[in-house]
């Protein structure tokens, strides 16, 4: 809608839209701008623009002084108004730091001119001059601050997973291709060039486009892929991390298409908080888990919205794996309050499948914070009390709690359970599992679905891995053996043992995060004991090395995300997952998974 500058003829406007309005001969028209950054389009866009996540995140530390600096947006933007003048980065004296803006997709970045400085607080800001294509304004001007570190980036980023996985078959005719990166990466580098696809005989090039949403590039073919067809997928060195570090290798995948489109519906399979819950710590963040790999484009802060009463909660929401959206509040809940969490229709998965329905669940939170670093996201892999990438084994008879699974390893790794296939092939039983068994040989969709979730439960690895500024360092020099724990981040360089039992006390929201770089060791007979009301879904081993829990009634409470193999001695009992990047074996034990 074009701005009138005369005031008479704004009038005579208004007067001839209202008896378009009377006569039902139009649509109400749409918005001019006022100076209060609001405005629309004639069509009748009227909904402003939010920013939905950024790098680096609001009150980060240790940001490498040669990184960019990132804003991602819930809409498309209108290029003109993202710049310099409106996407600003002022050091602590309030004085702008020189750079260049640009914008891709959703996402504005600012390239400051040289490195910034070390050990400084910046602050990064969004005026309300940024408008969507609508010519709707930010609300708001919005602003957050980060800390550098001493030291540049110089690591190569690397792709951590994809989908579909190197080898896949069964590929729907109608699917994207996606790829996630160990890190946030410079979407300008992100684009048909560094990202193809192609026929693998005969080279033919598929056309298509690319979007990059928080560490997630996107391939969304033009058209349908060929049926029973085999393609490669390439992501370049010329794809580059914000630091500008490129990929050291180019990244190649295969896959084969199947016969079919995929057309179901994508659902929400577990929320956190659960539905119903009560005593909510007022820090947290809300997290719902999809059953199959979204479009992280979809997912936003118009998608996904968290409310008090009516009152919307502003805050930011993310997807950090392909099967998982998460909504971080700007500022704590209030105590002892209902908030109702909404995720809409407007999300979709890889293949253009809008939910169904839409989910909506509701929460009450508790009277003060939770202590210790936020919980680790498990996303699909918390759909397993075991998971594996090369076997799984045991000395009947376990009793296992809960669904177990292997990929990409077949069943013909699952030993000991006596397996029973079902009728429908997607499926095994066994007597010892209250619960199903999954293997990545079994019938769609179980390949894909176990592809999504051992990819997050390297997530989970690399998240509980990264955390920073710990709480403890050393403690004990590795030996905890006695020790009472409180929530908190816990960090060895070496091995971890538990020779008498160790207690962790704190409150039903209380977490820990322990990371070992080498290896767990709890003795024979020996327990990790809960006090307080711990959890055990609030507890994370992250270790590097081998997990090993003794014999003899030995009592491990907690999920461990390990990077090698996990045992589990004769007779002894776990409360919590075991997630190994390995194998796990177990000799006539109890698995038991958390209570939600």
């Amino acid at each position: 809608m074009k701005r009138f500058k005369a005031r008479q003829t704004y009038l005579l406007f208004l007067l001839i839209l209202s008896v378009f309005v009377i006569t039902g001969c139009g649509d109400g028209g749409g918005h001019h701008h006022d100076g209060n950054g609001g405005g629309g389009g004639g069509d009748g866009d009227s909904t402003r623009p939010t920013v939905v996540s950024t790098v680096a995140a609001n009150l980060a530390t240790l940001v490498p002084v040669n990184r960019n600096i990132t804003a991602t947006f819930s809409e498309k933007m209108d290029p003109a108004t993202i710049t310099t003048a409106t996407f600003t980065v002022t050091d602590p004296t309030a004085t702008l730091v020189p750079g260049v803006v640009t914008y891709v997709g959703l996402v504005a970045t600012f390239n400051p001119t040289g490195d910034l400085a070390p050990d400084t607080l910046y602050t990064a800001r969004i005026t309300t001059g940024a408008e969507d294509l609508a010519g709707n304004r930010l609300a708001s001007n919005y602003v957050w601050s980060f800390t550098t570190g001493t030291a540049a980036d110089a690591t190569a980023p690397i792709v951590s997973s994809t989908i579909p996985a190197n080898g896949a078959t069964g590929v729907a005719v109608n699917a994207n291709i996606a790829a996630t990166f160990s890190e946030p990466m410079d979407p300008l580098t992100l684009t048909t060039t560094t990202m193809t696809l192609k026929q693998t005989i005969g080279l033919v090039p598929v056309s298509g486009t690319v979007t990059y949403v928080g560490t997630t590039a996107t391939f969304n073919p033009d058209s349908n892929l060929l049926p029973s067809t085999n393609y490669t997928a390439t992501i370049t060195t010329g794809a580059k991390d914000l630091a500008d570090n490129a990929l050291a290798s180019n990244y190649v995948w295969t896959f084969d298409t199947g016969t079919t489109g995929d057309t179901t519906a994508p659902t929400v399979i577990s929320t956190i908080p659960a539905a119903g819950d009560v005593g909510v710590a007022v820090n947290a963040n809300i997290t719902a888990t999809f059953d199959e790999p979204m479009d992280p484009s979809t997912i936003t802060t118009t998608t996904f919205t968290l409310k008090q009463g009516i009152t919307p909660v502003p805050g930011a929401v993310t997807s950090p794996s392909t099967t998982t959206a998460t909504f971080n509040p700007d500022s704590n809940l209030l105590p002892l309050t209902t908030y109702t969490a909404t995720i809409t229709t407007g999300v979709k998965d890889l293949a253009g499948n809008a939910m169904a329905v839409t989910k909506t669940w509701s929460f009450i939170t508790s009277a003060g914070t939770a202590l210790g670093p936020l919980p680790v996201d498990l996303g699909t892999a918390g759909n397993f009390v075991i998971l594996a990438k090369s076997g799984i084994s045991t000395i009947p008879n376990s009793v296992i709690t809960g669904d177990i699974g292997v990929s990409p390893i077949d069943s013909t790794a699952i030993t000991g359970f006596s397996l029973a296939l079902d009728l429908s092939g997607v499926f095994s039983t066994s007597t010892q599992v209250t619960g199903k068994v999954y293997a990545a040989n079994y019938a769609v969709p179980t390949p894909a679905n176990l592809t999504a979730a051992v990819s997050d439960m390297e997530t989970a690895y690399t998240d509980a891995a990264g955390r920073t500024l710990p709480d403890f360092t050393e403690l004990g020099a590795g030996d905890i053996s006695g020790m009472t724990l409180v929530p908190g981040l816990y960090k060895w360089s070496g091995n971890v043992v538990i020779n008498t039992d160790v207690t962790l006390d704190g409150g039903a929201n209380d977490v820990w995060i322990f990371q070992i770089a080498g290896d767990l060791t709890l003795a024979n007979g020996k327990k990790v004991l809960l006090a307080g009301g711990a959890q055990p879904k609030n507890i994370f081993w992250q270790t590097f090395g081998v997990a090993a829990i003794g014999t003899t009634g030995a009592e491990f409470n907690g999920v461990i995300l390990c990077q090698t193999k996990i045992t589990v001695g004769t007779l002894s009992t776990v409360n919590g997952r075991l997630l190994a990047q390995t194998a796990v074996t177990l000799d006539q034990d109890t698995v038991t998974q958390p209570a939600p």
